[in-house]
């Protein structure tokens, strides 16, 4: 005989609709635990390895922004959304309050996005900015989770004409066909937990430049 399948039942709070869909309740545990245990993994690595390069990076932004400098940051997709927060971090707080800090996201403006990329292409939406926005002596973060967007490294190539200093954030591949000043990458081949590690990256960043200002150092 057929056993019957599970089934979730979901009632309308305001309407007292019914709905239903076919649950195995063992499917979320699985991919929950799969998920965490894999990332752990990609976290002992990255402590085993990125250290030095997260904290060379960290000192270059820090620098950048004792000597009066901005730091700009630009990705595509969740890489994007990680630049636009290192950028908020910066310019509004992270943990404690103090001053904001000169920064810019490159990811931001629509107008100035499409406009780019109807114009010159999509390949050119963050080199063009960087070659209107970037000094000598800025701090450039690029990121990248494959290390081969043609966009970002082409606003790399750009920050280094300008004299800017270029950090980039990858996996386990680098960067193609580009060497940044700073390169930090993720032990992984893994687009979720390089962002993943990338975002706890850019908060140990945060906490340095906070400690930092709280020291008198910035």
């Amino acid at each position: 005989m057929e056993r019957p399948s599970r089934v979730l039942l979901l009632a309308g709070s305001r309407t007292g609709a019914v709905c239903s869909r076919s649950y195995n309740p063992r499917m979320p545990a699985q991919h929950f635990a799969t998920h965490f245990s894999e990332h752990q993994k990609v976290i002992a690595a990255s402590i085993a390895s990125l250290q030095p390069a997260s904290d060379a990076a960290s000192e270059a932004i820090i620098s950048c922004l004792g000597r009066g400098g901005k730091v700009l940051a630009f990705g595509n997709g969740g890489s994007a959304t990680q630049a636009s927060h290192l950028v908020e971090e910066l310019i509004g707080r992270f943990k404690e309050t103090r001053k904001p800090l000169p920064a810019i996201s490159l990811v931001g403006d629509s107008g100035v996005i499409t406009c780019i990329a109807n114009d010159f292409g999509y390949g050119a939406v963050f080199e063009r900015q960087v070659e209107a926005l970037a000094a000598m002596g800025d701090a450039v973060v690029g990121i990248t989770t494959s290390g081969r967007s043609e966009n970002v490294l082409r606003g790399l190539q750009a920050a280094k004409d300008k004299g800017a200093v270029t950090i980039a954030l990858c996996g386990k591949q680098g960067l193609k066909d580009f060497d940044a000043d700073y390169v930090v990458a993720v032990p992984s081949e893994e687009g979720a937990f390089i962002q993943e590690v990338h975002l706890m990256l850019l908060h140990v960043w945060c906490t340095a430049v906070d400690a930092t200002i709280k020291a008198g150092g910035l």
